[in-house]
């Protein structure tokens, strides 16, 4: 591929940006940092490993990345009274592919007050599969309550509670209470406020909330409030046979 696609496709820029980047000497390729200025030169994708203007970047087909939310973010590209979770994202990672829907988009979405794993990805079928109710991703939260839990509530969140806008009883596949004001509960739905409403059906009220897991994937400590990660292939991997399918 030539050198002003292989900077398109990550997302810097139009190639008539990206052939001037690197007419201008701002790109260098391999592992010697080779400054290129022929923008049409071909270059083996895989594995590529290049910078632009100082910046070191590895090529990647698709991007499949993990990042730790922190509180007071929207996970839309355009937020109401919040910023976007996408500005804690290079430019390059936001322009991916161009055209109308450019960029990684989140896979699934996090309130603006919850905190903690979300994953994010230009790989339409993959972000299907993780948020197909019929693929039954688990998801495990950590939720700050109000009251104690008693055993009571803990029954009958893996029972199943009725939501106002279904009549269909929906459960926890899992549910502890690590403290009397710590819940830990897993769900495979993924319905609009579902942990809080869950929580509020049993007589409780959610006062934070924190995803640590999805899938395969948990979130450490490795990964701060902020900050993201591309997935590794096994991590992919791993995932979406979870998920019921293999990777693209």
């Amino acid at each position: 591929m030539q050198l002003q696609d292989i900077l398109f496709s990550q997302g810097f820029g139009t190639r008539r940006i990206c052939s001037g980047l690197v007419q201008q000497g701002l790109v260098t390729v391999g592992h010697d940092s080779s400054v290129c200025i022929d923008a049409t030169e071909a270059f083996e994708e895989e594995g590529l490993v290049f910078s632009v203007q100082g910046e070191r970047w590895e090529y990647h087909a698709r991007a499949y990345l993990m990042l730790h939310k922190p509180a007071g973010f929207e996970c839309s590209h355009k937020p109401g009274a919040h910023p976007s979770v996408y500005t804690l994202l290079p430019g390059p990672l936001r322009q991916r592919g161009g055209g109308a829907a450019a960029g990684v988009q989140a896979v699934g979405r996090l309130d603006h007050d919850t905190t903690g794993l979300l994953l994010l990805s230009d790989d339409g079928k993959f972000i299907h599969r993780m948020t197909s109710p019929r693929h039954h991703v688990p998801k495990v939260y950590e939720a700050g309550v109000k009251h104690p839990i008693d055993q009571k509530q803990l029954d009958r969140l893996l029972e199943g509670v009725v939501l106002d806008d279904d009549p269909k009883p929906v459960r926890a596949q899992s549910c502890e209470a690590p403290s009397a004001l710590h819940l830990r509960m897993t769900l495979t739905e993924g319905k609009y406020h579902q942990v809080k409403r869950m929580v509020a059906a049993v007589g409780n009220r959610v006062e934070s909330l924190h995803r640590s897991a999805m899938g395969s994937l948990v979130l450490g400590p490795e990964l701060p409030p902020g900050q993201w990660r591309w997935l590794t292939p096994g991590e992919v991997q791993a995932l979406t046979q979870k998920a019921g399918a293999t990777p693209m």
